[in-house]
């Protein structure tokens, strides 16, 4: 009777584990045999799955092995390439609203305080603007400024012809009123698409926001460039956030996908997120979607950004997103990787309201 062992070997591990497989003749003659799986670097340089298969023949001394590769189902969505188009596109639409009426998109930022991290963020930004030639304006106050002084800063670009965007960086200092500091960017300019009657809209059948929150748009604009259709599919939003999970939902809806949100007080949520066609996670939680959690053939859109500890690497850590990737790429038809998926189009997103806006206020087709 020929014996069967299976060897599964992760790419993340260099142990193997042998799991006995049920017995089974392949030929009258095969005294053993083995089947062996690796996953892996591919020698051509992509991850692929290798299989050998070892058939040892008790009537004869040789061995007949043969080895298959396949590489991995899901389709990377690669977010960064597709910022990058859209930062071309929108260059040239700068250029072209320069050209024929003289006139510059403007973006202004306002920043509280010193955190390293909004210091970035609103660096990054400046950065962008620069490279598809939109002007950049910047309002730096200390971390004791009083909710007037950030007010002030607010009306007075509200008002500013040459400014047709205006964001203001969070988290704000506690001592602000955040809901108020928000609601008095101008509707007309709130390119963050974060003021009520834009979400309002958003919400209302019919009712077309001026501007759509830009990590939302961003990965709808994703399954869009990519071909994936939306329309009569179940999709599941992990996460109820105003900037992210909300008007995600309520995107998904309007382009008649049937969804579902988990959140927090979900229960059981793998039965929910299995149904999905489209799953789209951000929760802030690293690697909380496991692969059995996905529908074979799913599309996952991983908003999720989180440091993990990791001793390898120069930084002590490494990024990673609410979906496990290793598992999921194993089991869905595409899916966005942390970092390079999702990030890249936000800022992308941003620049395009900003655009649509001095397009809007100046009727420039």
């Amino acid at each position: 009777m020929a014996s069967m062992m299976f060897t599964d070997c992760s790419s993340s591990t260099a142990a193997a584990r042998l799991l006995p497989l049920s017995r089974s003749r392949l030929h009258s003659d095969c005294s053993s045999i083995f089947i062996r799986r690796f996953v892996g670097p591919h020698p051509m340089g992509t991850n692929s799955l290798r299989t050998i298969l070892t058939v040892h023949s008790s009537s004869s001394s040789h061995v007949i092995k043969a080895t298959f590769s396949a590489e991995s189902s899901a389709k990377v969505i690669d977010g960064k390439a597709v910022a990058e188009k859209i930062r071309d596109e929108i260059t040239a639409e700068v250029s072209r609203m320069k050209d024929e009426i003289g006139v510059v998109p403007g973006l202004a930022v306002i920043l509280v305080g010193d955190r390293k991290d909004s210091a970035t963020y609103v660096r990054n930004k400046k950065k962008a603007c620069d490279s598809v030639g939109i002007t950049s304006f910047e309002a730096r106050l200390p971390e004791d400024s009083s909710e007037q002084e950030v007010l002030k800063f607010i009306s007075g670009y509200n008002e500013d012809p040459s400014v047709h965007g205006i964001l203001v960086q969070l988290p704000l200092p506690s001592h602000m009123n955040e809901q108020n500091i928000l609601n008095a960017v101008s509707i007309e300019k709130d390119v963050d698409g974060f003021h009520p009657l834009n979400i309002g809209r958003l919400a209302m059948r019919g009712r077309d926001p001026l501007f759509v929150p830009c990590t939302p748009k961003g990965c709808i604009e994703l399954l869009h460039r990519y071909g994936i259709d939306i329309k009569g599919k179940r999709a599941v939003v992990i996460g109820r956030s105003n900037i992210v999970g909300m008007p995600a939902a309520l995107l998904l809806q309007s382009e008649d996908a049937t969804v579902s949100i988990v959140h927090s007080r979900t229960k059981n949520p793998e039965n929910i997120i299995k149904q999905a066609d489209i799953i789209i996670a951000a929760v802030g939680q690293p690697n909380m979607v496991r692969g059995s959690w996905i529908k074979p053939g799913a599309v996952v859109i991983d908003v999720g950004i989180n440091p993990v500890e990791d001793a390898k690497s120069r930084r002590g850590y490494r990024l990673v997103g609410d979906v496990c990737y290793e598992e999921a790429r194993k089991v869905a038809s595409a899916i966005t990787p942390v970092p390079g998926g999702v990030g890249p189009m936000t800022i992308a997103m941003l620049l395009s309201n900003t655009l649509s806006s001095a397009k809007r206020a100046h009727n420039f087709q």
